[in-house]
């Protein structure tokens, strides 16, 4: 097994923040890695480095001479513009050709690889990425949060991309279902060290879990013991009789030293707010249409949820998950129908929007302080800014400084100090390190007032939700079932897809079929029968040339996720026949041309 890159001793601070010190790593050949850490440990800067846009301050990368790298960026590389092909070609210096066929392992076809590519939303435009990185040829994917805004069926399609890809990867996320899934080796880096585990995230944390147990009962012990030996020192030292043995005990006091932490500082201790549990219907919504004045997005809403309950709000992106949650929260009027809430809801609502209003003279804790809820004690608002990673000289910055993810991160904490009995979260696990949206799913689930939320982390999800409500073809409903068997329903949609796909590329017109290579000039015993096929193949292109046409327009003009779905099978399989029909257009040419 090759070694493609090796980290050794090295080390990289920031004035008085020490990212690396000393760390060290292997990366190998068809390896696929999860690399974890808490935010702000350095694992970007890493990335960085490993790609050569920043130099260690100490020690060394070693590469491979047969390393090619391929990254996975988080901003669009787009032009303004630019088409999918367009900047395919631009990123990779590849013919048009070459970055059609590369495209189409994402089912990036017809309108999705010619029409404009700001116009295709973000898990979409991920697959584009996707595909420009494969153009180059790595041989180790560095891939910086690519389940970031995906929905729940582009991650999976990704899933299985990064299984059946023969090339190793180093994938940083904070979504434990997806590295579960597509990464057999973990790499944690925590106080400037890197810790490999041959195995995955779930064995990982186990294991994590397990050795701060045992250093939290070896501490415990040392501490016990030094007690003992200080107590002893104390009540024997002055006396003569005792004086030796008490200065033998001070020398064994010396020698006790309690072992270092393994935690990368103190672990999330998230509380739930504390509210009086309240029974019946928290919300109501009766003939509810939701949409905007120019479009409606969902009709004929009839959904109850009970006070205590724990909904999931799941769909594909652009169903309309965050158009029902604005609604429901009356920052988007309904187009018909009502929503009501039961009488003593207090909602608090943490949205992507939210914390653009935040007031800018306040500094982190003055803003905390100010969103408690009576009662409080200072050591709880200090104990939960601490566990969004504001403790220190960070709960004293002012608000004007902080960045979008820690002002999400504030205004979280901010809800969670307060006495609101229903919590509105949309995708509240971003900007949150595998730690901190554990310990938050925890406090959700120990909460005992009404959680409506989306996320796209499935593990989160899976442990948070009680109850799960679809948006999908224009309905909002209550999916009767568990998360689990909402997973297992999508998965078994995708895959029935696929295998559609794989059996329509299968199924060419027997005219259009290839004869083996060995046989195909025997085929024709002369330049006429060679033009007359050439004649039917060149029927057979038309014919699916403007049936892709047909497909490709209805695709543009559907609302429908499954009748968009259906038609994008159906373009992948003809794309391909056509494909098929090109090449032996080709080599009919070829043929007619020797013959000639």
């Amino acid at each position: 097994m090759a070694s493609l890159l090796q980290i050794t001793k090295a080390s990289k601070r920031y004035g008085e923040q020490i990212l690396l010190d000393g760390a060290e790593a292997t990366l190998n050949d068809n390896i696929n890695v999860g690399f974890i850490g808490r935010n702000g440990a350095g694992k970007s800067t890493l990335l960085r480095i490993l790609l050569g846009e920043e130099e260690l301050d100490s020690g060394e990368v070693i590469r491979h001479p047969t390393l090619r790298l391929g990254y996975l960026r988080q901003h669009d590389p787009f032009l303004p513009g630019e088409t999918s092909l367009e900047y395919l070609m631009r990123d990779s210096g590849q013919p048009s050709w070459k970055c059609g066929e590369v495209a189409g392992q994402f089912e990036l076809k017809g309108a999705y690889l010619d029409g404009p590519i700001a116009k295709l939303s973000g898990g979409w435009q991920t697959r584009v990425k996707l595909s420009a990185l494969l153009l180059h040829e790595p041989n180790l994917l560095l891939l910086d949060e690519p389940t970031n805004f995906l929905d729940l069926r582009t991650q999976i399609l990704l899933e299985h991309f990064l299984r059946d890809h023969r090339a190793a990867a180093l994938v940083v996320s904070h979504d434990r279902s997806f590295l579960n899934s597509t990464c057999t080796h973990t790499l944690d880096l925590s106080r400037g060290k890197l810790t490999s585990y041959p195995g995955k995230i779930d064995a990982f944390l186990e294991f994590e879990k397990e050795s701060r147990a045992r250093w939290e009962r070896e501490r415990e012990a040392i501490l016990t013991k030094r007690r003992h030996l200080e107590d002893f020192v104390a009540r024997n030292k002055a006396r003569a009789a005792t004086a030796a043995l008490a200065q033998s005990k001070a020398k064994m006091l010396e020698k006790l030293i309690v072992p270092e932490s393994i935690s990368d500082g103190p672990s999330a201790n998230i509380r739930a707010p504390r509210i009086d549990p309240r029974k019946g219907i928290a919300l109501r919504c009766k003939n509810l249409s939701i949409g905007y004045p120019e479009r409606e997005i969902a009709s004929d809403v009839q959904l109850e949820i009970d006070h205590g309950v724990r909904a999931a709000i799941v769909g594909d992106n652009g169903q309309g998950k965050t158009t029902f949650l604005r609604t429901v929260v009356d920052s988007l009027k309904p187009l018909s129908g009502e929503v009501r809430w039961g009488f003593g809801c207090k909602l608090g609502v943490y949205a992507q929007h939210v914390y653009t209003s935040l007031p800018e003279n306040f500094t982190v804790l003055e803003y905390l302080r100010s969103q408690a809820a009576r009662g409080k004690k200072e050591q709880e608002i200090l104990d939960l800014a601490g566990a969004f990673l504001f403790s220190g000289p960070a709960a004293q910055k002012a608000i004007s400084v902080l960045s979008g993810g820690e002002r999400a991160r504030l205004c979280l904490a901010g809800l969670l100090l307060s006495d609101y009995n229903i919590l509105i979260l949309d995708e509240p696990g971003n900007h949150l390190d595998v730690d901190t949206i554990e310990a938050l799913a925890d406090a959700l689930v120990a909460y005992e007032g009404t959680v409506i939320f989306t996320s796209h982390d499935r593990h989160f999800t899976n442990k948070v939700a009680s109850c799960i409500v679809e948006v999908r073809d224009g309905r909002v409903i209550n999916y009767s079932g568990q998360y689990q068997a909402y997973l297992d329903k999508v998965n078994e949609e995708i895959e029935a897809g696929e295998r559609e796909l794989a059996s329509a590329r299968t199924k060419l017109p027997a005219e259009v079929a290839k004869p083996a290579k060995s046989a195909s000039r025997a085929a024709f015993k002369n330049e006429k029968d060679a033009r007359k096929q050439l004649k039917i193949v060149e029927k057979t292109i038309a014919q699916l040339d403007e049936q892709k046409k047909t497909l490709n327009g209805q695709l543009m003009n559907t609302s429908n996720a499954n009748e968009a779905l259906r038609l994008h099978n159906e373009v992948m399989a003809v794309s391909s026949q056509l494909t098929e029909a090109e090449d032996r257009w080709v080599e009919l040419n070829e043929l007619i041309e020797n013959a000639a």
